[in-house]
């Protein structure tokens, strides 16, 4: 069997050495000459809306699937002729535009923070004045780990925001004091069945995500299942999703959805029956989707601009060290570090001098 991959970074990685178990061999398209996805799968080097290396990978592949989102829409709309492409490109188009979003969220009945569209300065005037401060003003595409929005707290921070941000498309939204932030990692297969891990709580710095485990809440649990099984349905997906949300008020409040596999959900690599790599594989291949309880207990600790050594992470019990082989760089996620364990107690003993380890890097 043969995957091909829309990205060669390392998600992409990622899904190949999924694969590998498998039997399955993945070509990726990235236009990028140092994608660290090509030390284990092979690589086009070709821009994503070459159509015609789009036709080829279709061709040659059993099915094409993305490693992110931020594919340019006229390479997905093309896509959307073959029937060999997963999730279907009508999706990430969804994903792609924070408005689109919203309001599918909204239209399916699950709970969002107020927002407005925003397309001029009276409009941006007028989405202050409705929602009220603070809020967040974020671009409607291209943004991620914190990129592309601002907070507005008080009147002194609106002419910033909009010599920042204004003159694009954009979104408002109410800030939400939330109590954690939590993102639900659900796969669904050709056959409409779907297949949940659990919660994952996560704790960002600088808008970039530092750590995710799992976490234990049954009512919150269902509610983020519930929610996630109506979009996967209603975008009638095929592959892994990440589902963002904001605990608030005891409940959930929808904050994005991101059509791929999710940095969230590395821990499942280790600290799950069938890691999110594999079952999207499974999915997108039209295979039976594996088991996604919890093993043990684990957390995943992201390492931002440079990697320790194996020897400085080996020196601490209960780790799993993935580098992806990229050059150090400020701000740059270049590996993660799973900490599994047989107690609580064991894992966080562990999980403390990994965090600790990981700021000492950057």
């Amino acid at each position: 069997m043969k995957v091909g991959i829309l990205g060669g970074g390392q998600l992409a990685r990622m899904i190949a050495l999924a694969g590998h178990p498998l039997g399955v061999a993945c070509t990726f398209i990235d236009p990028a000459r140092e994608a660290c996805a090509a030390a284990v799968a092979e690589q086009v080097a070709s821009p994503y809306e070459e159509l015609a290396q789009l036709d080829s990978l279709t061709a040659e592949c059993d099915v094409v699937t993305f490693e992110f989102e931020h594919i340019p829409a006229a390479a997905l709309r093309y896509l959307e002729s073959y029937d060999n492409v997963f999730p279907r490109p009508s999706a990430i188009l969804v994903a792609q535009d924070r408005l689109r979003e919203k309001t599918l969220f909204r239209d399916l009945g699950i709970p969002v923070p107020p927002f407005a569209s925003i397309g001029s300065r009276e409009e941006f005037d007028a989405a202050i004045a409705t929602i009220g401060m603070p809020l967040v003003i974020k671009t409607r595409t291209l943004g991620y780990d914190g990129k592309g929005q601002k907070v507005i707290r008080c009147a002194a921070d609106i002419e910033a925001a909009w010599a920042e941000l204004g003159g694009q498309p954009l979104l408002a939204e109410g800030f939400v004091p939330f109590e954690r932030e939590v993102s639900m990692i659900a796969a669904r297969d050709r056959t409409g069945a779907v297949a949940c891990y659990a919660l994952s709580e996560n704790v960002h710095r600088d808008g970039i995500l530092r750590v995710a485990r799992p976490y234990t809440n049954a009512a919150l649990q269902q509610q983020a299942e519930d929610y996630s099984r109506r979009v996967l349905d209603e975008l009638e997906y095929v592959g892994v999703l990440a589902f963002e949300f904001f605990v608030h008020d005891g409940g959930l409040l929808a904050n994005e959805i991101a059509p791929r596999v999710h940095n969230s959900g590395h821990w499942t690599i280790e600290g799950a029956g069938t890691s999110q790599f594999e079952n999207h594989l499974r999915a997108i291949l039209g295979l039976t989707l594996g088991s996604t309880e919890t093993v043990g207990h684990s957390a995943m600790v992201n390492f931002i601009g440079r990697m320790p050594t194996a020897a400085e992470v080996f020196a601490i019990p209960n780790t799993h060290l993935h580098h992806y082989g990229k050059a150090d760089r400020p701000g740059r996620k270049v590996g993660h570090v799973t900490v599994r364990a047989a107690t609580r107690d064991q894992l966080e003993a562990s999980l403390q001098s990994v965090i600790a380890l990981s700021d000492k890097m950057g």
